[in-house]
């Protein structure tokens, strides 16, 4: 058996077998590029403890909320856009915006980085992605005309991506 032959094979099962993981990339990926809207998102409630003395952009990060802006204090009670915080206390009120359990779990999946466990699965899956990409020029018998038109396909994809990456 000759190279391209193993390579075909390779490329074929390597694809079937990473079908799942890139639907799930696919689907995340597409869902992040709106993480700024509410865009299949639910409201939820919640009430938590901190200290009475924490700084507001501190809550903000305590709290997961970004742009965090007081509005008012009035007895020692902060309102700002998404609740509410007593100081005398330290109990916070607020709504937070979250994805669906599933849509959460592949959002988090496809953000991980090197502090959880889950880099692995994407240094992988990004290794993968590289064979797959590599074997796919081995699909067919260069000098033919299918391999050709797939080499200008190729090439226009290529400049297509530095040309997005660029501006």
């Amino acid at each position: 058996m000759n190279f391209s032959y193993n390579m075909r094979i390779i490329h074929r099962y390597l694809g079937f077998f990473l079908a799942g993981i890139m639907s799930i990339y696919a689907i995340s990926g597409m869902l992040l590029i709106f993480r700024e809207t509410e865009f299949l998102k639910y409201e939820t409630k919640v009430e938590r403890n901190f200290e009475k003395d924490i700084a507001i952009d501190a809550l903000g990060k305590a709290m997961r909320v970004r742009d965090i802006k007081l509005l008012k204090e009035e007895n020692n009670i902060c309102f700002f856009k998404q609740g509410t915080f007593d100081r005398n206390t330290g109990i916070a009120n607020f709504t937070t915006k979250q994805y669906p359990y599933l849509l959460e779990k592949m959002t988090k999946l496809h953000k991980a980085n090197t502090k959880q466990p889950l880099f692995i699965l994407n240094l992988l899956f990004g290794l993968s992605l590289l064979i797959y990409v590599v074997s796919a020029f081995w699909m067919f018998v260069p000098g033919t005309d299918i391999f050709k038109k797939g080499m200008y396909f190729a090439l226009a994809g290529f400049i297509m991506a530095l040309f997005l990456l660029l501006i």
